[in-house]
């Protein structure tokens, strides 16, 4: 029996285009035209009066403009507007229907590149489809050409104009032998080129007496119609989608190919809708290339994820087909045969699966872990073709089911309301209590197949079911809330959320709902506006569908759910949750919807661990922040606290927390998820920690001005973020608001910030964070604009918030600075009080870490002389043990610069002590220091050089540094530096004397030391270079009073010992004798 009434089942009938009743012929060949085919009307009667044959031929050709449309373009595309041009500029001519054919001449007006051509169109039509199109254009596409439509649409506009005949084998019928005698040569001689071969070859058939053409009875006519046999479908090229979605797939989601595809499985659902056939039949070829997809089985072997936009695809496909086996009034044999070809498909080792790539069948930790706990066998492979398999097994037969979606006022009888009901509300509302998803799936099948008001029943149905679980659930609660608030976590949770599920249950009810008020839909500055539609049958005068629709996306999104395993299956809930709020962003917030607002957010918040914002939630929990962001926006100018409470209540992220709890028990995989990390299974987690940020972001910005609130969500923030980059950007943030560049700063909103900020700090002291320099010099910006108290307590807490090096290099020297004074426009008093909190903070550093302190204290003490003495004497200290000769040479310099020169020297002696140059590192980066240090004792005096002299002996082998020490020591007289209350002589040093003898006698053997060194791994191409060490050599040892007897004992010296190297003794004899 059928549930629908016999209009819903036939759509697309236009309203008569006669202002006078259609005659009982006319009513009754619409009748049969579109339910018959012609073969079964003239079987069933002997003699079919010639008007009645003309008025079903009439009527046969398809009567509704949008299916010409559907099959001609995506969504009015341009060939249908193309061919309405067409049409309209009058190039339609020669249209002639000669019983179910139609044909004609469309010509193309002439272009400036092209000329004027004429297209020959034949259209095949039978029970008011369009079964076959041939065109002179030659269009190869899966829809039909301009020319198709302009012509289809001149038989739709003005079918008067249009000569019609009878099939031909009716005129025929009617001719004698000579009138078809001559018909026949007439015919041949017209077209004697192409028709002659054939009609010779038929003549010689019909003679023959054995021939299979005189084994039937009568002759085929191309224009009698179909057969009975004939299935009964509009024209749609198969070879040409499936080349179209091979091209589409291989061009791997580039090129706009995705879209495409998408547009393909539009078309699918816009056949479904107009309860077209081919819906299946495309869908079956379109799912045909998909399995043909070469990548496929690359991605297996491989072990590689499909890209997201190929992904989606599969989601569309696989949902499409739960659409298709739910259709209400599918035969059983065609739901039997989609069955076999889905569980063929799904049969498939290279079948994708359903939550996600091949990533649950590859050996990672997280599976392998728990397939060692549990038998592997225990999970089924769910492909993305698993749920259309399953929705085979459902039926339309369940007699409360076709009551609720055959009538608005389907209610029990007041009389019956006492008590449970499994059928019925309270109220007396029918109820349908199936699994959420699976419901929704019927609905999305009924509005999928242009069930529109059925589905609209049925949702209304679900809705009064969630509504009652919700309030039976608050009283499951109300019993458990002492106990539950007494543990802190729940065990209690939905593992499957309807939230990324994949058949999409909430937004399908969304859209079922929003779309009956779409017929007053208009677009207005871009901004979407709907209309109230009272629910049809509702006691509530109030409710509408659009109050429903928020309603329904408000509890589907607040249900509390557990995380779903896989990368794919987290990004889809996040994405589908996104979705979701895009949607309900476009609804303009009246007071009707407010009012669903406010009492499902308070409902969300009271329902205890069924819901998201629940007191307690699993540990495992999908976050809220991206959904509490669009409550608390859209509450927030109707009911603040509300709005601060349900945010607030949002922040929390239970899986970053330390430890779980005894109650974490709600998840079979909850033990792996912490095994090799605290998280490995969120592979989201940088996103949701993000949504969270511009949750608590958005309640920085309102709660700007307001004390009291902005300490709350301090409070929120500290206590449930634990990224330091994201409390950073919220310190930014906020600090960015705080201080607009017109007016003036809000001081609430800027304590706030530091506040953060130094949550920042504390955070990353101990930790390598590459951003940690930009954060410090941010925090001291941000203190200096709350003013010098906040300036003052970083420096004296500074050992909490900074390292030595930060403290005194960043912090101490802006906070010194010529400009954070003039920022802060402070007094004497005030000046003296910040500088000397810096000089502490510098003495405290340089004690802690003197190595990389010390220069930055005794710059920031200058003006201080005891802190200067404090500050160089820890120099001193820590000269000694901790300190580089770098380091040293560094201070020392520093010191000579502030006029300083004995304890520049002495830092410098210190700093001789800790370097050791070898005898081949004549480039090594402290040779300018140490000749610097030289140069400094010799101005100092001859008593200084004396005492840097054996340092450097000690410390320096390398013979080309000693001898320039030496030579710029002999130039000029020492004490050139001119130190108060000392006497120089002015005369020039002898080398023969110390301090010079000894400088002098350890350059010579330097050299001495050198020159075998570099003779024993001499190659010829370094000859020359060795000569001219040796005359540099014989200069210094020319020094000496009896150099020249040194240097020719020690050339001598080397010819003996060095005999071997024949070329080059040659090339020392040529130069030294």
């Amino acid at each position: 029996s059928c549930w629908l009434p016999a209009a819903a089942r036939c759509p697309g009938l236009p309203s008569s285009r006669y202002r006078s009743p259609e005659s009982l012929l006319d009513c009754a060949a619409k009748a049969v035209a579109e339910k018959w085919a012609f073969e079964r009307v003239e079987e069933r009667f002997e003699r079919i009066p010639e008007p009645v044959q003309r008025r079903i031929v009439y009527w046969s050709f398809p009567r509704n403009e949008k299916e010409i449309c559907m099959y001609s373009s995506f969504q009015y595309g341009l060939p249908f507007r193309r061919g309405i041009r067409l049409l309209e500029t009058g190039c339609v001519e020669n249209v002639l229907q000669v019983g179910f054919h139609l044909s004609g001449t469309v010509t193309e007006p002439a272009t400036s590149s092209e000329p004027e051509v004429t297209h020959k169109v034949a259209i095949s039509f039978d029970r008011c489809k369009i079964t076959s199109v041939t065109c002179g254009c030659g269009n190869r596409d899966i829809f039909y050409c301009a020319h198709v439509v302009a012509l289809s649409l001149y038989r739709i506009r003005k079918p008067e104009q249009v000569k019609l005949r009878l099939p031909i084998s009716e005129t025929l019928f009617q001719m004698n032998r000579d009138q078809l005698q001559k018909l026949v040569q007439y015919l041949i001689t017209a077209h004697h080129t192409e028709v002659l071969p054939t009609a010779q070859k038929l003549a010689d058939e019909i003679l023959s007496s054995n021939s299979e053409i005189n084994q039937v009875h009568g002759a085929p006519d191309p224009t009698a119609g179909a057969s009975i046999d004939d299935d009964n479908c509009w024209h749609l090229d198969e070879d040409q989608v499936r080349e179209q979605v091979k091209q589409f797939l291989s061009q791997g989601g580039y090129y706009g190919s995705g879209k495409q595809l998408n547009s393909m499985f539009a078309k699918v659902r816009e056949m479904l809708r107009m309860r077209d056939s081919n819906g299946a039949r495309m869908l079956t070829l379109i799912t045909e290339q998909f399995m043909a997809d070469p990548r496929l089985s690359l991605w297996r072997q491989q072990g590689t994820g499909m890209t997201d936009k190929c992904r989606q695809l599969w989601d569309e496909l696989g949902a499409l087909w739960v659409c298709v086996v739910l259709n209400p009034h599918c035969k059983s044999e065609e739901k039997s045969g989609w069955l076999k070809q889905l569980k063929k498909w799904g049969d498939m080792d290279i079948c994708p699966l359903e939550d996600g790539n091949y990533g649950s069948e590859l050996p990672n930790i997280t599976n392998a872990l728990f397939y060692n706990l549990n038998n592997i066998d225990c999970t089924p492979r769910r492909t993305v073709f698993s749920r259309a398999v399953e929705a085979c097994d459902l039926h339309w037969q369940d007699s409360h089911l076709q009551r609720i979606i055959s009538s608005d006022y389907y209610m029990s009888p007041s009389y019956q309301r006492e008590g449970e009901s499994l059928l019925f509300s309270p109220q007396g509302l029918p109820l349908w209590l199936d699994h959420v998803p699976t419901a929704c799936a019927r609905v999305d099948a009924l509005r999928s197949h242009g069930y529109s008001r059925e589905a609209l029943r049925l949702a209304v149905a679900i809705i009064n079911t969630l509504r009652l679980q919700q309030q039976r659930q608050m009283d499951i609660y109300k019993h458990q809330k002492k106990e539950l608030l007494q543990r802190g976590v729940t065990s209690t949770t939905n593992l499957e959320g309807w939230v990324g599920h994949p058949l999409d249950p909430i937004g399908c009810l969304f859209i079922t709902l929003t779309e009956t008020t779409s017929k007053n839909l208009f677009i207005q500055r871009k901004v979407l506006i709907y209309h109230h539609v009272p629910v049809w049958g509702s006691p509530d005068a109030g409710e509408s569908y659009l109050t429903l629709a928020l309603e329904v996306a408000l509890m589907g999104m607040g249900q509390q759910r557990i995380m779903p395993e896989g990368l794919y299956a987290q990004d889809k809930v996040c994405r589908n949750e996104e979705q979701i709020v895009a949607k309900l962003q476009e609804l303009e917030l009246d007071d009707l919807l407010v009012q669903t607002l406010r009492k499902q957010a308070i409902q969300l918040l009271e329902a205890g661990p069924f819901s998201g914002l629940g007191e307690v939630i699993h540990r495992e929990s999908v976050p809220m922040h991206t959904f509490a962001k669009y409550l608390f926006s859209a509450l927030l100018p109707h009911d603040a606290d509300l709005a601060y409470k349900v945010a607030l209540r949002a922040m929390r992220l239970p899986v970053l927390e330390s430890s779980a709890g005894s109650g974490d028990v709600g998840h079979p995989h909850h033990g792996i998820s912490i095994v090799p990390s605290r998280y490995p299974r969120w592979f989201t987690l940088g996103h949701l920690e993000s949504q969270q940020c511009e949750l608590a972001s958005t309640m920085l910005t309102a709660a700007k001005g307001d004390m009291l609130r902005l300490r709350t969500v301090l409070e929120a923030i500290q206590k449930n973020i634990h990224s330091s980059s994201l409390i950073f950007k919220l310190a930014q943030d906020a600090f960015k608001i705080a201080t607009p560049a017109e007016s003036p700063p809000d001081i609430t909103l800027l304590n706030v910030a530091l506040e953060l900020g130094l949550q920042v700090m504390r955070m990353t002291l101990s930790t390598l964070n590459w951003r940690r320099r930009e954060m410090v010099r941010w925090l001291v910006t941000c203190a200096t604009e709350v003013g010098l108290r906040a300036l003052v307590s970083i420096l004296q807490s500074w050992y909490t918030l900074f390292t030595p090096t930060e403290a005194t290099s960043i912090v101490a020297a802006t906070v010194m600075s010529h400009n954070t004074i003039l920022r802060l426009s402070l007094d004497y008093p005030q000046r003296e009080e910040l500088a000397s909190c810096a000089r502490t903070l510098a003495l405290q550093c340089a004690m802690k870490d003197p190595q990389n302190c010390a220069l930055s204290a005794l710059t920031l003490c200058e003006k201080d002389h005891i802190a200067f003495e404090t500050a160089y004497q820890i120099v001193i200290d820590a000269a000694s043990t901790g300190m580089t000769y770098s380091q040293l040479f560094t201070i020392a310099r520093y010191m000579e610069h502030r006029g300083y020169p004995l304890r520049s020297f002495k830092l410098a002696s210190l700093a001789m002590t800790h370097l050791n140059l070898a005898y081949n590192q004549d480039t090594h980066p402290a040779i300018n220091d140490v000749l610097w240090a030289c140069a400094l004792s010799h101005s100092l005096g001859k008593n200084e050089l004396a005492a840097i002299i054996p340092l450097v002996v000690k410390s320096v082998h390398c013979a080309t540094v000693l001898s320039d020490i030496l030579r710029r020591c002999t130039m000029t007289a020492p004490g050139l530096a001119g130190i108060p209350g000392r006497r120089n002589s002015g005369k020039l040093m002898s080398t023969d004397k110390a301090p010079l003898r000894q400088l002098l006698d350890a350059t010579i053997s330097a050299y001495i030391n050198t020159t075998h060194s570099r003779l024993t791994h001499i190659s010829p191409r370094h000859y020359g270079e060795f000569i001219e060490f040796l005359s540099k050599a014989r200069e210094t040892f020319l020094l000496a009073q009896d150099g020249h007897i040194q240097f020719a004992q020690f050339i001598d010296n080397l010819k003996q010992i060095y005999k071997g190297k024949k070329k080059l003794m040659m090339l020392v004899r040529e130069r030294f004798g």
